[in-house]
């Protein structure tokens, strides 16, 4: 294993971060400007009102997205894997 395939493996790493961790932080993201536009509008400054709608976007974002999650780390692992036996088998 030489330095092209440490850093292949590193880039797809962080793909996969991204992947998996996006979806629900750009949900989240979302749903916070919504409901902090709508804080300011009717000028309710509760904590739980903006929590709780987050809240549930992010749990539905995972529900929804968790077989694509899913599968997307357990190739990465596969990959990973069949790497480190190619180069242990060398």
């Amino acid at each position: 294993m030489n330095e092209g395939d440490v850093g292949a493996l590193l880039r797809e790493a962080v793909t996969v971060v991204l992947k998996l961790g996006g979806p629900p932080l750009l949900v989240g993201l979302l749903v916070g400007i919504v409901m902090s536009l709508v804080q300011t509008v009717t000028q309710i400054n509760e904590q739980t009102v903006a929590f709780v709608p987050k809240l549930a976007a992010i749990v539905v974002t995972l529900v929804v997205l968790g077989p694509f999650m899913l599968g997307t780390l357990t190739d990465f692992t596969h990959r990973l894997f069949d790497q480190l036996v190619a180069v242990g088998g060398s």
